[in-house]
């Protein structure tokens, strides 16, 4: 709910979710006065036969749809509102490295009939240009799910998880036998290698396994299985609680 701020000062949004069952999807961007843009990009999934809507045409089916909007005011923080101001005195350079509390956040599951599923929404990078898409809603990069091999959501420097499809790339490794762990850390050295982009990935498989890696600097994430809850920030720190 609510995001970091674009040059103009205002919030637009992405989001994108699928269904591993029949590779169903749903996305939207540039979206602006609605709490949660991932409620509206499952409304595309399930209710069009489209699978991206943008800006205007999202907001109209959006009203369409009863979703309500907000002011923009309410999605607006006095701390992103500095760190606007901040990133715009430091000329406002694009740093490849994931942001500190940057804000993408994401989900991976599956079910107890072996569907699995994905969800990412963000508001993009501080101080981005009017109109900018990342990687978030762009299924194949931002996320993606298939019954078959598992389900993937990412972060990071989004044209760089643009230019390799990172989701579908990770994938692709599990595909070809490697365990989630190897999967990711290939993907992602990849995009360090190739663009010197920084980013995470959560994913499951179809078996129930999960996996949790980054290049940036840190990565708040967190994991439910048999009743136990594992979570970590940092490299090597991982806390493990039984769940309430």
């Amino acid at each position: 709910c609510g995001s970091v701020l674009n040059v103009n000062g205002d919030v637009e949004m992405d989001a994108s979710i699928m269904n591993g069952q029949d590779l169903s999807a749903g996305a939207v961007s540039a979206v602006r006065c609605i709490a949660n843009p991932i409620k509206l990009a499952r409304l595309v999934m399930e209710k069009t036969a489209h699978c991206f809507l943008t800006d205007q045409g999202a907001a109209k089916f959006a009203a369409v749809m009863g979703v309500p909007t907000i002011p923009k005011e309410q999605l607006v923080t006095e701390r992103n509102i500095k760190r606007l101001e901040k990133e715009k005195h430091e000329k406002g350079a694009l740093k490849l490295d994931c942001q500190q509390d940057l804000g993408t956040v994401g989900a991976v599951a599956l079910d107890c009939k072996g569907n699995v599923a994905y969800a990412t929404s963000t508001g993009g990078i501080v101080n981005k240009m009017v109109g900018r898409v990342g990687d978030t809603p762009c299924i194949g990069s931002g996320g993606y799910a298939d019954n078959d091999i598992g389900a993937i959501s990412t972060t990071g420097h989004g044209e760089s998880i643009l230019k390799v499809n990172l989701a579908r790339l990770t994938l692709f490794h599990v595909e070809q036998g490697k365990t989630l762990e190897e999967a990711a850390s290939m993907s992602l050295g990849y995009m360090k290698s190739k663009l010197k982009g920084l980013g995470g990935v959560i994913l499951v498989s179809k078996a129930g396994d999960w996996a949790v890696k980054w290049t940036s600097t840190s990565m708040p994430w967190a994991a439910a299985k048999n009743g136990k809850l594992h979570s970590g920030i940092d490299l090597n720190e991982t806390s493990i609680t039984d769940l309430p």
